[in-house]
């Protein structure tokens, strides 16, 4: 059975890449439901009373925040470009949009293998590192003392973004671009590129939104395939 499920999901993930491939660009909400996603919650593990914080509301993508767990694409992708309109509508709050995501719940039971890009309110374009690995210029002074770095439970994993100031304020809809090429990435929030790293331990994976006890709308997720960075 356990190899059947596996074949099914590799089947998948392939009828979906040749897709988008033949399109180019696909919308990965389709305002109505969250088809293409599953969700990965633990403490829906073993109650059937506890609500998948993941919605659809008034056509968005809602994150409600709470309990804690993961929407997370059904298919793999690599080598794109993931234009990403959200806002936290009622007071500041945390997400992030997690790339190259594999292995579930590899990190204190909760987070699947991948590299987060940050959302947090004032912090959005901040890299988390999950079990998998990326480089940046100035990494000592991003990231702290080299000793202390890593990519599991206790370590240096943030990196911190470029610049200060590119959030809209609270209510008011921000855009966050991500590519995705190879194993390097950038990312842009409200037109300001914040982050850019290279050297990743992955090069492709599954796209996932976090619940990470804030309310959190989105009204588009767009993917489109790339082979190369947008110019600056």
């Amino acid at each position: 059975m356990r190899k059947l499920i596996i074949v099914s999901i590799v089947a998948l993930t392939c009828v979906s890449c040749q897709s988008l491939s033949q399109r180019g660009s696909v919308s990965l909400f389709n305002g109505t439901d969250l088809s293409g996603w599953h969700v990965d919650v633990p403490k829906m593990d073993n109650d059937p009373n506890v609500k998948s914080p993941f919605i659809v509301r008034d056509g968005m993508l809602i994150s409600l925040g709470t309990p804690g767990g993961h929407l997370i694409t059904d298919a793999v992708y690599q080598n794109f470009r993931l234009d990403i309109e959200y806002r936290f509508a009622g007071k500041p709050g945390n997400c992030g949009v997690l790339v190259y995501a594999s292995t579930p719940r590899a990190l204190y039971g909760m987070f699947p293998k991948s590299l987060e890009v940050q959302m947090m309110h004032q912090n959005a374009g901040d890299f988390w590192c999950i079990v998998e690995d990326v480089t940046v210029p100035d990494m000592e002074e991003r990231r702290g003392p080299k000793e202390k770095w890593g990519i599991t439970e206790g370590k240096n994993r943030r990196i911190v973004n470029l610049t200060d100031g590119s959030e809209n304020p609270v209510g008011e809809w921000n855009t966050m671009v991500i590519e995705c090429v190879g194993n390097a990435l950038k990312v842009w929030v409200n037109g300001d590129l914040v982050n850019h790293g290279y050297d990743c331990t992955a090069d492709k994976g599954q796209i996932a939104l976090q619940a990470e006890g804030s309310e959190v709308e989105f009204r588009k997720l767009h993917l489109t395939l790339i082979k190369k960075f947008s110019s600056p």
